[in-house]
């Protein structure tokens, strides 16, 4: 299969990058690493009039640590550089665990966090675990009225950025352009679980844990998010409320889990029933939360 005609831009800067957004609008895609888009092109899933490549934009590489110590991740940087980053496994252990889940090395080679940040595939990892750290992420477009140099930009959390399948708050001349993630409290831990017929598959279902104690040992705060039972990535809010407050003991945890598989509607597909992925989301919240709990315990 070959993709329809299209316009070719490689932009060498992000002001170029965004008036060729402005100018071209709704017609316009962005590529990034091209490991969803070219093929969904090549199938005629997706059939821009034009795209703009973002590789030659070098500013839109890289991980560091900004203000507030909050963890900055670059659109463009690269999967792969995510994984093996020495920053991220420091100061965002659930990304440094979720990222070899990500398809196989050879996609993580070219995929890009905004990348996948942006695709919005509700079976994806990324997602969730941007919801579940309580993470920004940075849109820019061209300032209207502006010399074509001049930006504005939106921080939009990443509990509203996901608006449904492949759908996200993206207006059609704006660009993803970074991911801010907060620094965890103390006595926090972190876990990541997912279940695929074969490692490198999509999820058929997931779940991310983030758990902070407080001094006496008790749930201070939890944040657990499920992912690829729904069209985006699902708080499960009953199962937190269930926590807070109490001892995270085994009894605790089961019955969060059990309240976090019964709040959920998953789909019937070719690969697993809806009460298949319920059962997957018990195992699989039990398990995250209880390590996140162990985790958590060992930062005191």
């Amino acid at each position: 299969m070959k993709p329809p005609p299209f316009e070719y831009h490689a932009p060498a800067t992000r002001p170029e990058a965004l008036a060729l957004m402005a100018r071209y609008g709704g017609e316009a895609k962005v590529l990034a690493g091209g490991q969803s888009l070219v093929p969904a092109m090549n199938f005629r899933l997706a059939a821009p009039s034009v795209l703009v490549d973002l590789n030659g934009v070098t500013d839109l590489f890289g991980i560091e640590r900004g203000e507030g110590d909050r963890l900055r991740i670059r659109a463009m940087t690269r999967q792969r550089t995510v994984e093996r980053s020495p920053l991220v496994a420091e100061a965002a252990p659930l990304i440094a665990e979720a990222m070899p889940h990500i398809a196989h090395p050879q996609i993580r080679n070219r995929g890009t966090f905004g990348g996948s940040l942006a695709h919005a595939d509700p079976a994806a990892e990324l997602p969730a675990v941007m919801v579940a750290l309580d993470g920004l992420l940075k849109v820019q477009r061209q300032a209207e009225g502006g010399d074509g140099g001049t930006i504005a930009e939106r921080i939009i959390p990443a509990s509203d950025f996901f608006l449904g399948m492949f759908a996200t708050a993206l207006e059609p001349d704006e660009i993803l352009v970074e991911a801010l993630v907060p620094p965890l409290p103390p006595l926090t831990g972190t876990a990541f679980e997912e279940f695929a017929r074969r490692h490198g598959d999509y999820a058929l279902a997931g779940a991310c844990a983030v758990v902070t104690l407080a001094d006496g040992g008790t749930v201070h705060d939890v944040r657990l998010v499920l992912f690829a039972v729904g069209d985006t990535p699902m708080r499960a809010v009953s199962a937190e409320s269930l926590l807070v407050g109490q001892a995270p003991d085994e009894e605790a945890i089961r019955a969060a889990a059990q309240a976090a598989a019964a709040d959920i509607d998953p789909h019937t597909d070719i690969h697993a029933t809806a009460e298949y992925r319920r059962h997957l989301v018990r195992v699989l919240a039990k398990r995250a939360l209880a390590r996140a709990v162990q985790r958590a315990r060992a930062r005191t």
